[in-house]
């Protein structure tokens, strides 16, 4: 079976992040976190909502999207957004 992968565009909220760190470990998914990120990996909030399951999903982080798109090569990718202005 194929992994999905889940890919977070500069994320800002660490609370959030965490959430989706331990929504992937869950479901055995791989995250992959392209910077700029809007905080640090240890931040108290990331921890406390999900980095305690850090460790059991696979985390990638990317230096920017031409670098998570050097990564993707030959994934099918589908994006959503909430600031797009076309529906």
């Amino acid at each position: 079976a194929s992994m999905f992968h889940i890919a977070l565009y500069e994320p800002r909220i660490a609370p959030n992040t965490g959430n989706i760190i331990r929504l992937t470990a869950n479901n055995g998914c791989h995250l992959h976190l392209i910077e700029p990120l809007g905080f640090e990996l240890e931040d108290k909030q990331l921890r406390r909502a999900g980095l305690d399951y850090h460790d059991l999903t696979r985390v990638t982080r990317h230096a920017d999207y031409e670098a998570f798109l050097r990564s993707a090569d030959g994934l099918r990718i589908l994006a959503c957004t909430t600031r797009g202005d076309k529906h």
